[in-house]
């Protein structure tokens, strides 16, 4: 099974930034998609941006293009995320996974467990 372990998560003031690292194993890290999902209380998974397993191929989500950057270490198996200029919106527990896009979910994680996620929480 795999194995999807986040860490860098904390707490920011608005405007702050943060960066996000997912360490993968079990699974072809180098070979796959990777990407990021939140997950706020009493709501399903988001996705947030993806990138191929060689860049530069990635996509974002329109609530955090222009403010975050998600990027690899495909020699560490480690996925990461920099969150820039971070707003009480972004508060959310985040996920990584390997993404594929299944119609007419959009983009989902693939591998099973996922990790346990790494909280982040915008203060105003």
């Amino acid at each position: 099974q795999a194995q999807l372990v986040e860490s860098g998560g904390g707490l920011v003031q608005t405007g702050g930034s943060l960066t996000l690292s997912c360490v993968v194993s079990g699974r072809p890290f180098n070979t796959s998609t990777m990407g990021w999902f939140r997950q706020t209380p009493g709501n399903e998974r988001r996705f947030v941006a993806h990138i191929k397993p060689t860049g530069p191929y990635f996509w974002y989500d329109g609530s955090v293009r222009g403010r975050f950057t998600i990027s690899r270490d495909n020699a560490k198996n480690t996925l990461y995320l920099r969150m820039d200029r971070l707003r009480p919106e972004d508060t959310a527990v985040y996920y990584c996974n390997s993404v594929i896009f299944s119609s007419p979910r959009g983009y989902i994680g693939q591998w099973f467990p996922w990790g346990q996620g790494t909280q982040v929480t915008v203060s105003s």
